[in-house]
C-alpha cells in the first residue's frame, strides 16, 4: 500500500523548513511529508500524485503566497482529493479570510503562526484531522488503470489480455466514470487517444499494442536464447502440458502464445472434464496452475507472438514470428488448437468487440447490469449448461446469498443436455423478480436472436455472446 501524503506549502523558506521538520518528526513513520514553496508548484505536485494514484491525507498551506493564495490552492486541490483534510496557516491579520474559507472551500481548520510549542499548538490539531481521515480511508487500487470507451474493441482487447494473463487492473469508462475524464486530462491525452493505459508509476500510454503493454508490465515477449531443444506453438492446455513434460526432462523449452496461457480453455467459467480434477476448476485456475508448473521447470513463454511460418535451417528448425523475428529449435510441437467459426450475419464483423463477443469472460460481467444479453449457443469447453453471466453473491440488504442475473434479460436460444439432445420447448425460471427465458429455435440461426433483439435495440444496449462448442476446443 502506498504511504499517504501530507503536503505542506509556504513561500517562506524558513517557515516551510520549520513546519516540514515538525510534521515529519511526529508523523513521518505513517505519512510521507512533502514540502513545496508555491501554490502553483503544490498544484503541479497534486496533479502528479493523482496521476500516479497516490493518496493525499492532508493539505497544509500558508495563506499569504504570491501568485496563488493558500485558500485558492486548497480550492483547486479539492477537485483532485475531495476527501483530504485541508488546513490553513495564517497570521492574525488573515483570520477573516480563514473563517470565510471554512464555508467556501470546506476548510477543516486554520492554525495561527507561530505554532510553538508544536506539542500544544500543532500536533493536537493535526492529530485529530489525520485520525478522522484515517477512520474513513479506504486504500485506493494500486495497479494498471485503463481509461477507455465501453464500445471500443481495442479497450475490450486490452482488458481481456490483462485479465487472462491475471494482471490486476482497474477499468474506467469515459462515459460513466468522472475519474476517467479527470485522469485523461491529467495524462495529457484526449478522447481521440483512447484507450489510454496509466501505469502504477503515473506514465500513460495512448492506444498501446499488446506487445507494448506486455513489455511495460514485465510479461516476457522477447527471447535471447539462440537455440531451444523444444519450441511449442500454442499455450493452451495441450501446449502447457508439453512444456511441463519437456522442461521437466531438462529440455530448453519455449512456448509461443499470441494471447495468454490457457488458450480458449482459459476463458471457461468451469471445466468439469479435465483429468485429475473431479470437482472441476475454472479455466483461469487451470491456466495459472499449468503455467506456474511449466515455469518452475524452466520453460519460457513468449506472449503476444504468433508463429506464421516453419522453415528448415541448417541443423535445426526455424519458426518465423509475426513481428519478423525468428526462433530456432531442435524440435517443434504444434499445439495451436482451433479457429472457431464466426457468425455469418450482415454487419456482425464491425460489431465484434463492440457488443458482440465470442466466448464471454468474467471481465464482461461488470458491464452487463440491467441490460439485455443474447447468447447464441451456450455449450462451452468443460461441460454444457454453464452460465458465465450469472454469479452467486449477496445483494443489497439481503443477508443471504442468492442467484442474481447480471444482465436484466438473458435469452438462451437453445438448451442442450448432457446427452446432446435438443429441448425445443420454452424454459422459464424466476428468482426474486428476475427472469431468464429461452425461446424455441435453432441455435445455429441468428435470425431468432435478431427477432428478439429488434424491439429492444431502440430502448437499450444489446449484448450478443456466442459460446464456444466443447467438441471444437479439445486441443486448446
Amino acid at each position: 500500500m502506498k504511504t499517504p501524503i501530507i503536503l505542506t506549502v509556504d513561500d517562506d523558506a524558513e517557515v516551510l523548513r520549520a513546519i516540514f521538520h515538525d510534521i515529519r518528526r511526529e508523523y513521518g513513520a505513517q505519512f510521507r511529508v512533502i514540502r513545496v514553496d508555491s501554490g502553483q508548484g503544490a498544484l503541479d505536485v497534486t496533479r502528479e500524485a493523482k496521476l500516479a494514484n497516490e493518496v493525499v491525507a492532508l493539505f497544509l498551506a500558508d495563506q499569504r503566497m504570491p501568485g496563488m493564495s493558500g485558500v485558492e490552492f486548497l480550492e483547486e486541490a479539492k477537485a483532485y482529493y475531495p476527501d483530504a483534510k485541508r488546513a490553513l496557516l495564517t497570521a492574525y491579520a488573515d483570520t477573516d479570510a480563514a473563517i470565510k474559507a471554512i464555508n467556501d472551500v470546506r476548510l477543516d481548520y486554520y492554525l495561527m503562526k507561530p505554532w510553538d510549542p508544536p506539542e500544544e499548538r500543532l500536533y493536537p490539531v493535526l492529530g485529530d484531522l489525520l485520525e478522522d481521515w484515517t477512520a474513513g480511508y479506504r486504500p485506493a487500487f494500486e495497479g494498471i488503470r485503463i481509461v477507455g470507451h465501453r464500445w471500443s474493441s481495442e479497450s475490450h482487447d486490452l482488458r481481456d489480455f490483462l485479465a487472462r494473463n491475471q494482471v490486476p487492473f482497474q477499468w474506467l469508462d469515459i462515459d460513466a466514470d468522472p475519474e476517467a475524464t479527470q485522469l485523461l486530462a491529467l495524462s495529457g491525452h484526449g478522447g481521440t487517444d483512447l484507450p489510454v493505459v496509466i501505469l502504477p508509476d503515473g506514465s500513460a500510454i495512448a492506444q498501446p499494442t499488446l506487445p507494448d503493454i506486455a513489455g511495460r508490465i514485465g510479461l516476457r515477449h522477447t527471447s535471447n536464447t539462440p537455440l531451444y531443444d523444444l519450441i511449442i506453438v500454442g499455450g493452451g492446455p495441450a501446449g502447457l502440458a508439453a512444456a511441463v513434460y519437456g522442461a521437466s526432462e531438462g529440455l530448453r523449452t519455449c512456448i509461443v502464445e499470441r494471447h495468454a496461457a490457457g488458450g480458449q480453455a482459459g476463458t471457461s467459467s468451469r471445466i468439469e472434464n479435465y483429468l485429475g480434477f473431479p470437482s472441476g476448476l475454472s479455466g483461469e485456475d487451470l491456466a495459472r496452475r499449468a503455467a506456474t508448473q511449466a515455469q518452475r521447470f524452466g520453460a519460457e513463454s513468449l506472449l503476444t507472438h504468433e508463429a506464421v511460418r516453419v522453415k528448415p535451417t541448417e541443423g535445426s528448425v526455424g519458426i518465423e514470428l509475426s513481428d519478423g523475428s525468428e526462433l530456432r529449435g531442435q524440435s517443434i510441437v504444434i499445439a495451436t488448437g482451433v479457429t472457431y467459426r464466426l457468425l455469418d450475419a450482415p454487419g456482425i464483423a464491425g460489431l465484434t468487440g463492440r457488443g458482440v463477443y465470442y466466448g464471454a469472460a468474467r471481465i464482461s460481467a461488470s458491464t452487463l447490469g440491467d441490460e439485455d444479453v443474447y447468447i447464441s449457443r451456450r455449450r462451452q469447453f468443460g461441460g454444457p449448461g454453464r452460465r458465465p453471466l450469472f454469479r452467486h453473491r449477496p445483494v443489497g440488504d439481503d443477508a443471504g446469498a442468492r442467484w442474481v442475473a447480471l444482465g436484466q434479460h438473458v435469452v438462451l436460444p437453445d438448451r442442450t443436455d448432457r446427452a446432446g439432445g435438443e429441448h425445443p420447448r420454452p424454459l422459464q425460471q424466476r428468482d426474486r423478480g428476475r427472469e431468464w427465458r429461452r425461446p424455441p429455435g435453432n441455435r445455429r440461426d441468428l435470425r431468432l436472436v435478431q427477432q428478439y433483439a429488434g424491439n429492444r435495440v431502440r430502448r437499450g444496449v444489446v449484448h450478443l455472446y456466442r459460446r464456444l462448442p466443447a467438441d471444437r476446443l479439445a486441443g486448446r
